[in-house]
């Protein structure tokens, strides 16, 4: 017979696990200890061509060694890089010296490094071998007393003796295998060779010596896998995806060894980007993943097609877990991953990529974006390498946050520049913090450059290099009209570089670049030209453009220079200094005056930025014909230009805080502006009515312009304007009812104006969805129920347009609190146009009043519709109809009262009918003939009202089909409150509003309910049941509920007939 462990498997797990952080000093997997003579050319021949077939890295001592080693050196080091020793206990095996030396190392391992120790008992009991008893015993004291043997009994040799007992009593003790029956030894060999696999498997991936921060990230990414696992077990795609350096490695290695023992395979495919280009890269990736999978080294893949089908066909039964890290192009991940049905049910594959697009549409199920480290976190990591410690020693404590803040919570840079610090002095510390400022770190550099360089085309790393220099923290949208006015397809380029984790955009629009790929642009264009400073393409750093501009040392090789001084350090410099930057397209510029011939500055100019533009007009002899921005914030100007010029191509105008201007420039020579800013310009008066000539203009803002007195008429027939501002224009009293024909205005902000009346046609408007204005402030269909209640004030008059427009069909719900007889007459004529009205009374008295105005207002409207088919309404035969009406939420005895009613009503001629009666607790019932029952809310013990349903009978016309419900009315005396809902509004209810209905009534409410039929109809009867929900608590008892005693009392009570 044969068997496999005799101990807990999870005792060798365990062990194992141990070994992990020996992963990579590891050269074999498996170490083969046996005693020649009785087993080589059977068992151990066969365990080993069986590990071999199986993908296992095996040593065996006599064909694994080069000739000329000394063997036992070469036996010892052999041991110590192997995963597992697998000891072939035989009953000969302790008549080698060798062997017996062999255990000794390999049982230190165990102890010093968590090697694992698997003993195979070969026709031998393990109790013999712990004892040295039986035949395994005999062959022991062989070794001891044979006098053949040359083994002095000297102290030391005994202490050998005692060394070999306890190896053997520690080895035989633990969890292995026994081979008693020789017939049945191919099935140990398949157990052992399933159990190394199985052991090999659970190797865990390197982290890193300090993880920080990463068990966090760790358990959000688990977290999502776990509910998607709850939810589903099909095959699920996660992705990764974030910046170099952040940690995506670090995180899909410490997920792969956290649950990869869930799976029936698992595989690690590192650096897929680096590894693809390498010469048959793309199949030894097919193969790894084969055999990381299936342990299987005989398959050999042809071809990446070929590779496809091989692993489509191997893993579509297995569940598996799969990183695929640095993926970087979509052939890799359709090589790799080319479908969900790959894969064996329950899969999971996790993608790591720089790239977002890789991740886009069904590619991923999920996409975990990278979070930087908080400070906290970075304050660690970076002390664990420059300290190596939890935490920096005093004398640079600041040293150390000006190191993490530079880092910006990038792992890489916090690793790097730590050990580049570590054991360095405080000179040398202030010395590197210099010198970074103006050269980043090589080596972080390296890494992040990686993303660049992966860039399609010229044209994204022109537009990288631009927004590195010039646009962080500016607008998406400006950017984007700017650089395509360069020629750069920005609209898609932006998006690539936000995809490739190069560039952010916020949730204001506003571009933005971590500090580091941000000097890693910069970088890149002072590497070109490290010494001559006027042969690089961009200039940024202040003392750089200050001698180019200086020495008039500019040439045609830059096409961008920024210069942004303090006002307090104005500086002057002559135009000659830019008559040869013929290339110059973009020019941002503060704190600088210029003197000189405006001609030298560059045609191909297409941003202009001049804060504190100092003259008073832009000269004529400027080249303006391509310029796409004009931003000219804080200037002297008065008037743009003195000679207008067609500019074709200029789309942003931005003179905000001008505070000398006084006229607008003809907007008919800007036909193609889209973004006009004249934002805090207390001199402007008036606007020039050419800029209802801007057929593209999207955004007007007119901000703090406190001398405007009004907008040109103009302005209105504006059809592509989406935000007008006019907030702190004190002077804007009106704005034009033409408003509505701006049809896609979204956008309107007009706080602090003259304005004391919100127009009606703002919310005749279908356009508006955001508005700010006369104290209202929010999305349309918050703000404007609060608008139109204002019109309907008794402080306020009615708009005038308000009678005789339909915008207010259907629109909104009103509540009316402390109501007045006059407010309610003001109301009433727009009942029609009401979906609710909520009415709070004084007393019941008023209750009673208001009600009746209420009701006479609407049969005065229901009269009025009636009169164009009065006449055929006459001669037409009636006949009798039933109308269920519901208000509340569904339950189990609404469900049950329906199905009843709807089975049981029968009307005949004479107007008879079946109604279910009172089923207590569950629902009780009020009858009355006409149209309004009155009742008194009942009490029922331990439970709740749920559910007020009507059911009422009409005699109706023949050739009326509708069913003639207008309005339900619902007065509580109690409250003293009216609520009134038209009969649309009762079909589409909301679960709030019914819930709010019903919560209104309460036990001991005195509740009337009156229903409100076109005038054709005549309502016989009315039926109100009250229906109640399941109880809270489930009631136990012996004796019978009192229903009969307890419903003919409450009827007499509460019933009004």
């Amino acid at each position: 017979m044969s068997s496999s462990s005799f101990f807990p498997q999870t005792a060798v797990i365990s062990g194992y696990q141990q070994a992990r952080r020996r992963t990579d000093t590891r050269i074999h997997d498996v170490f083969l200890s046996f005693r020649g003579k009785d087993t080589r050319a059977s068992f151990t021949s066969h365990l080993y061509a069986s590990l071999q077939n199986a993908g296992i890295n095996v040593f065996r001592d006599d064909d694994s060694l080069k000739r000329g080693h000394c063997i036992s050196k070469s036996i010892k080091r052999a041991i110590e890089e192997s995963e597992i020793s697998i000891i072939i206990f035989s009953k000969n095996y302790a008549k080698s010296r060798w062997c017996l030396n062999e255990l000794l190392t390999i049982m230190e391992c165990r102890r010093s490094i968590g090697q694992v120790v698997l003993p195979v008992f070969y026709d031998v009991d393990p109790s013999e071998v712990r004892h040295q008893t039986g035949e395994f015993g005999n062959s022991f004291e062989y070794r001891w007393n044979n006098p053949n043997i040359n083994l002095s009994k000297t102290v030391r040799e005994k202490k050998l003796l005692v060394k070999w007992r306890k190896a053997l009593l520690k080895a035989a003790s633990l969890a292995g295998f026994v081979v008693l029956n020789f017939r049945n030894e191919s099935e140990v060999i398949k157990d052992i060779v399933n159990n190394v696999t199985h052991l090999l498997d659970k190797t865990d991936l390197f982290i890193a010596n300090n993880p920080v921060g990463v068990e966090s990230r760790v358990q959000d990414m688990i977290q999502l896998l776990d509910q998607d696992i709850q939810q589903s077990n099909d095959v699920l795609l996660l992705g990764m995806w974030g910046m170099g350096g952040v940690g995506k490695t670090t995180i899909a290695k410490a997920i792969y060894n956290k649950i990869g023992h869930n799976f029936d395979g698992r595989s690690f495919l590192a650096n897929i980007r680096e590894v693809w280009e390498q010469n048959v890269g793309r199949v030894n990736l097919q193969e790894k993943l084969l055999f990381d999978i299936c342990k299987e080294m005989t398959i050999k893949i042809q071809s990446v097609e070929n590779g496809k089908n091989i692993l489509k066909d191997r893993l579509c039964h297995k569940r598996v877990l799969i990183v695929l890290d640095d993926v970087n192009t979509l052939d890799q991940l359709d090589a790799l991953c080319g479908s969900c049905k790959w894969f064996g049910s329950g899969s999971r594959i996790i993608i790591t990529t720089r790239d977002r697009h890789i991740l886009c549409g069904d590619r991923a199920n999920h996409v975990y974006e990278m979070k930087h480290m908080d400070e906290s976190e970075s304050i660690e990591l970076f002390s664990w390498h420059a300290f190596k410690q939890v935490s920096p020693t005093k004398d640079f404590i600041e040293f150390s946050r000006n190191v993490v803040e530079y880092s910006g919570g990038l792992p890489l840079a916090l690793e790097v520049l730590g050990s580049y610090l570590f054991d360095r002095e405080v000179r040398e510390w202030k010395s590197t913090l210099d010198k970074l400022k103006r050269i980043p770190n090589n080596q972080v550099q390296k890494k992040l450059r990686i993303s660049y360089d992966g860039l399609n085309d010229d044209i994204e790393k022109e537009i990288f290099l631009d927004v590195a220099c010039f646009f962080i923290g500016m607008d998406r949208n400006d950017v984007t009209l700017i650089l395509d006015g360069c020629g750069l397809f920005a609209e898609i380029g932006i998006s690539i570089l936000v995809e490739r984790s190069l560039i952010t955009v916020d949730d204001k629009n506003k571009l933005g670049m971590h500090d580091l790929l941000r000097d890693m642009g910069r970088e890149i264009i002072r590497e070109k030209s490290p010494e001559e400073l006027e042969e690089r393409c961009r200039l940024w750093f202040h003392d750089d453009v200050l001698h180019v501009l200086s020495e008039h040392t500019g040439t045609k090789a830059i096409k961008g220079l920024a210069l942004k001084l303090p006002r307090s350090n104005e500086k002057c410099f002559s135009t000659k200094a830019f008559k040869k930057m013929k290339r110059l397209r973009l020019l941002q510029l503060s704190g600088v005056k210029l003197d000189g011939d405006f001609e030298y500055l560059s045609r191909n100019l297409k941003l202009l930025s001049w804060n504190g533009f100092s003259l008073t007009h832009i000269p004529n002899n400027f080249h303006r014909e391509n310029l796409v921005s004009i931003e000219l914030q804080n200037s002297n100007v008065s008037l743009l230009w003195k000679e207008d010029q067609r500019l074709e191509k200029l789309k942003i105008l931005n003179l905000s805080h001008s505070h000398c201007l006084t006229h607008t420039p003809d907007f008919s020579y800007l036909p193609n502006l889209e973004k006009l800013v004249l934002k805090d310009c207390p001199m402007l008066s008036e606007v020039c009515p050419t800029i209802g000539d801007l057929t593209e203009i999207l955004l007007i803002d007119l901000e703090d312009c406190v001398s405007l007195r009004s907008l040109p008429r103009s302005i209105y027939k504006l059809k592509s304007l989406k935000i007008l501002i006019l907030s702190g224009c004190l002077m804007i009293d009106k704005l034009e009812d033409d408003l509505e024909q701006m049809e896609s205005l979204t956008t309107l902000l007009a706080n602090n104006t003259a304005i004391t009346t919100v127009p009606f046609s703002v919310v005749r408007s279908k356009s508006i969805g955001y508005i700010s204005l006369c104290g209202y402030e929010g999305l349309s269909h918050d703000v404007f129920p609060s608008i139109i209640w204002s019109w309907m004030s008794p402080t306020n008059n009615l708009p005038p347009l308000f009678q005789t427009s339909n915008i207010m069909s259907s629109l909104v719900p009103l509540d009316v609190p402390h109501s007045s007889s006059h407010e309610l007459s003001s109301i009433s004529m727009y009942l029609p146009n009401l979906r609710s009205l909520w009415v709070e009374c004084s007393s019941e008295r008023q209750l009673s009043h208001d009600a009746a105005i209420i009701l006479d207002a609407l049969h005065t409207i229901n009269r009025k519709e009636l009169e164009p088919t009065a006449t055929t309404s006459q001669v037409s035969k009636h006949s009798l109809k039933s109308l269920l009406i519901q208000i509340g939420m569904n339950c189990q005895a609404t469900n049950i009262l329906k199905d009843i009613i709807l089975q049981n009503i029968d009307v005949n001629s004479s107007g008879g009918c079946l109604l279910p009666g009172d089923s207590y607790p569950n629902w009780l019932t009020f009858l009355s003939e006409g149209s309004s029952v009155t009742l008194e809310v009942p009490q029922v013990e331990g439970r709740n009202l749920k559910t007020m349903m009507c059911i009422v009978y009409t005699s109706t016309p023949d050739n009326i089909t509708s069913s003639g419900l207008k309005n339900v009315l619902v007065k509580n005396y109690t409250k003293a409150t009216i609520q009134l809902y038209k009969s649309e509004a009762l079909v589409s209810f909301e679960d709030e509003e019914a819930l709010r209905v019903v919560s209104s009534i309460e036990p001991g409410n005195k509740v009337e309910v009156v229903v409100v039929f076109e005038n054709s109809f005549i309502v016989k009867k009315t039926a109100v049941y009250l229906v109640y929900d399941e109880p809270s608590v489930k009631r136990f008892s012996t004796e019978e509920e009192p229903t009969d005693d307890f419903n003919q009392n409450r009827k007499k009570k509460n019933r009004v007939e």
